[in-house]
């Protein structure tokens, strides 16, 4: 009788678990950082604005705002795969779904594990769903189209954020020591999940 054998790294069901994990994990980790009520992420605080002015939920608003932008890659020609729509459906949905189960923490010390939680939740998702290689998030995407137009990466983004920041503590958006947390803990932890987590296993010898 033959082995068993597993599926590769890089198979299409591996890429795809990678994928719907990845955004699930995503708006569970929203929601922790919501949950938490010590600071937001950028767009997460202008998400939380728009819920706050509209009396919809916060994953209703993510949806919603993930759809707009999406509408702005076609002036910028930017292109959107299967995780593209899939992110747009799921996070917010994900992200809701989270905070109904989860009550907020009534104690400070609580209130930082799921701070923390929530950073490296959504540090680990970006590179599960990133590795997927089914296409980026519509806000990465905005990003990338900024970039195809001359704007470096790291200009597009620091735009981008400011703006969208600005605009959710206007909107009454939680911006505090959670949101600063977020801001220098993302890129380094997001990188360290890249490397745990590859997009394909390389080969022996």
């Amino acid at each position: 009788m033959s082995e068993l054998s597993l599926p590769r790294l890089g198979s299409l069901p591996v890429r795809l678990v990678r994928l719907y994990a990845g955004l699930a994990l995503y708006g569970s980790g929203i929601g922790l950082l919501v949950r938490a009520d010590l600071g937001l992420a950028p767009w997460d605080a202008f998400h939380q604005g728009l819920s706050v002015r509209t009396g919809w939920s916060i994953g209703l608003c993510i949806t919603l705002v993930g759809a707009l932008v999406l509408l702005l890659w076609i002036p910028l020609r930017e292109r959107p795969g299967l995780g593209t729509i899939s992110n747009v459906l799921l996070v917010g949905t994900c992200a809701d779904l989270f905070m109904w189960l989860v009550p907020a923490p009534s104690t400070w010390p609580i209130q930082w594990v799921f701070l923390l939680g929530g950073v490296v939740a959504i540090a680990s998702a970006t590179a599960l769903y990133i590795n997927a290689g089914f296409g980026p998030g519509p806000r990465d995407g905005l990003m990338t189209g900024l970039n195809r137009l001359g704007l470096s990466i790291r200009l597009s983004r620091t735009i981008v954020e400011i703006t969208v920041l600005a605009a959710g503590w206007l909107l009454g958006g939680t911006v505090g020591v959670g949101t600063l947390v977020f801001a220098a803990a993302i890129g380094p932890l997001t990188q360290v999940f890249m490397k745990l987590w590859p997009a394909r296993r390389r080969e022996a010898g």
